[in-house]
């Protein structure tokens, strides 16, 4: 086995559609410090004595409106892109596979790649995006697991790619079809955090959500910034793809009532622009890399209906990268430059 590996760490899915197996999945994810960052005894009041009791039941009937012959389409994808990527890297550089929650679990990742004998890895996390509850809370479990089971291996972590010309290429490669049919209007819409988590990661805690225009006033504190790196995730795939400015905008979807999320809401604007007079709209979700859930059910089927009740005529979501060749070559284009430095 070579002594040099690739890991790359996407989400995660729950084993099944049924109700327990999706509550073991919530109960994880939701119980991670850094997606539900409260004190521990509220965590779990809130988990265990709300959420839990009712979520899964919700949550099961999406899961199963999107499963496949395959299961989790988030699980099968990325199973690709890793089958993908080896074949691209050849058999010198093996490329594993882990999810944050559920399987195949980080820490029997951590273990096969200490098992199989790998000395240095280049720990991949698919988020383009800076946030302490997608990509950090990876870095920090892969490193615990590290700590626990391999203390010798070497770990390169890729930071966030949000403005990386070829991931950008990927993304154009991916839209420019879509795009070429003719639309009304192209919505950019990211996952959504808690404002909280914005002021939290800013370490200044003096720019984020604080000084007026903060994302476009050039500052430190843009390294950890999710909603700045969106907003140039957009800024660049618009140049990219000549967007008109009066054609696309940017919204954040999956926020939970309780407390001020990002704005502008995705599911309010999809009934909004009908009334502004859009008739046909494009969808692209580039805070995930792999379609799942948020992109197959809430964008492709609820965000359609609502589009469509309101006025819409025309509602296409335009696929995440996927295993789409492009993205591929980002992915082998960064192990490269790595593999060339190590």
């Amino acid at each position: 086995m070579s002594p040099r590996a690739v890991l790359l760490v996407n989400l995660g899915s729950p084993a099944s559609p049924s109700v327990p197996d999706v509550r073991r999945y919530l109960r994880e994810f939701l119980g991670d410090e850094r997606v539900l960052d409260l004190p521990a005894p509220a965590r779990w009041l809130l988990l265990e004595g709300i959420i839990l009791r009712t979520r899964p039941k919700h949550s099961a009937h999406a899961y199963a409106s999107v499963w496949t012959k395959e299961g989790s389409p988030l699980i099968a994808t990325s199973q690709r892109v890793r089958e993908a990527l080896a074949g691209t890297l050849g058999p010198h550089t093996p490329v594993y596979l882990a999810m944050r929650y559920g399987s195949p679990s980080i820490a029997s990742v951590i273990g096969q790649l200490a098992a199989d004998g790998v000395r240095e890895v280049l720990l991949f996390p698919q988020y383009p995006h800076y946030a302490m509850s997608s990509w950090e809370t990876v870095v920090v479990r892969v490193m615990e697991e590290i700590a626990r089971q391999a203390p010798s291996l070497r770990v390169t972590t890729v930071q966030p790619f949000y403005a990386d010309a070829d991931y950008i290429a990927a993304l154009h490669a991916v839209a420019v079809p879509h795009l070429a049919q003719g639309y009304d209007h192209l919505l950019f819409s990211y996952h959504g955090l808690p404002v909280r988590h914005m002021r939290k990661a800013d370490s200044s805690h003096a720019h984020c959500m604080t000084v007026a225009d903060c994302c476009q006033t050039c500052s430190p504190a843009h390294a950890t910034c999710y909603r700045a790196q969106c907003l140039a995730t957009t800024r660049a795939l618009a140049q990219r793809a000549g967007l008109d400015p009066a054609r696309y905008s940017v919204s954040f979807q999956s926020r939970l009532a309780g407390e001020p999320w990002l704005e502008p809401f995705t599911d309010l604007e999809l009934e909004r622009l009908p009334k502004a007079g859009v008739r046909n709209l494009l969808v692209i979700c580039p805070a995930f890399v792999t379609d799942c859930l948020e992109t197959l059910e809430e964008i492709a089927v609820r965000g359609r209906e609502s589009f469509l009740a309101t006025g819409g005529v025309n509602f296409l979501q335009i696929p995440c990268l996927n295993d789409h060749p492009a993205y591929i070559d980002f992915l082998a284009k960064r192990t490269q430059a790595w593999l060339s430095r190590a």
